[in-house]
């Protein structure tokens, strides 16, 4: 009979899922050497192997249903995976298992129920059979409020998600303003997001500049104010130019339109994140001799 505690230490010793360990036993009569073995026939204990291993490829999307939403990032270590059904299902089975809970951490999110018995069996699962690291990185649930609208935008064939939310309005101008977060890559929604020692930082070097022009100091003084304004424009989703209308920022589109912006979420997948440096092309060659 396999008890609870054998799949626990088959799990604990091989990192493979819940699941397959528990299959795993039952093939073998309990035997915990012969279900290691098992395992590793199948390709299934390698997984865990992948775990020191770059991934930072992969996709961005974002799921909706009735006033929820979620946006993540999942990771695989090349590009072409990405592509891969299996990892785009994957990612599918994930996002509607998000929908469905209140997880606001991974930990949470990673034992959320999946086909595969949780999210972290299924992810292990995919990484044994599509053979690269695969990874949950990050997401955020969104529930609106009655007066709260959605607007998603996915970029790039989902290397890059954009997501919106706006008090009033509707989700017309919520997606314009996902277009824009995708397009133009604000660093920070809100003027008041911004740290305040990036500000310094950005003002002792526009002081520095207007200095080094020869500029009196009270003079320098006012360029710094004008061009931390300029700045803001640059690195705030806000006070940006609206790209269909260079006029007028995307705060007074939105206000223009009855709306006020509440949240905006944008994710790039592998943003911030070391890359592979090494020779996929080869790696593959390798595995097809052999080596």
């Amino acid at each position: 009979m396999v008890t609870a505690e054998m799949v626990k230490n088959l799990r604990e010793k091989t990192g493979a899922g819940m699941m397959d360990c528990k299959k795993a036993l039952a093939e073998t009569n309990g035997d915990m050497a012969a279900a290691e073995d098992y395992l590793r026939e199948k390709g299934i204990a390698k997984a865990t192997k992948k775990e020191s291993r770059i991934a930072a490829e992969g996709l961005a999307n974002i799921f909706a249903e009735g006033n929820k939403a979620v946006i993540l990032e999942v990771n695989s270590e090349t590009d072409f995976v990405s592509k891969n059904e299996e990892f785009q299902s994957m990612i599918e089975e994930i996002g509607s298992s998000l929908l469905k809970s209140d997880a606001k951490t991974l930990d949470e999110a990673m034992e959320l129920p999946a086909n595969e018995g949780t999210i972290k069996d299924l992810i292990v699962a995919k990484t044994a059979k599509i053979g690269e690291k695969l990874s949950l990185r990050r997401f955020e649930i969104v529930t609106l409020s009655d007066d709260e609208c959605l607007g998603t935008y996915i970029h790039m064939g989902g290397r890059i998600a954009s997501l919106v939310v706006l008090k009033g309005a509707n989700s017309e101008v919520a997606k314009d303003v996902a277009m824009q977060q995708a397009a133009m890559r604000p660093s920070y929604v809100f003027v008041s997001d911004v740290p305040e020692e990036v500000v310094n930082k950005e003002r002792e070097i526009q002081k520095e500049l207007a200095m080094n022009e020869g500029k009196p100091a009270d003079i320098a003084e006012k360029m710094v104010d004008g061009r931390i304004n300029k700045f803001f424009k640059e690195i705030c989703l806000t006070e940006q130019a609206f790209i269909k209308d260079g006029g007028i920022s995307v705060n007074t589109y939105v206000k223009n339109n009855g709306g006020e912006i509440i949240k905006a979420i944008r994710y790039e997948v592998g943003e911030g994140m070391e890359k592979r440096n090494d020779d996929f092309a080869q790696e593959v060659m390798n595995q097809v001799k052999g080596n």
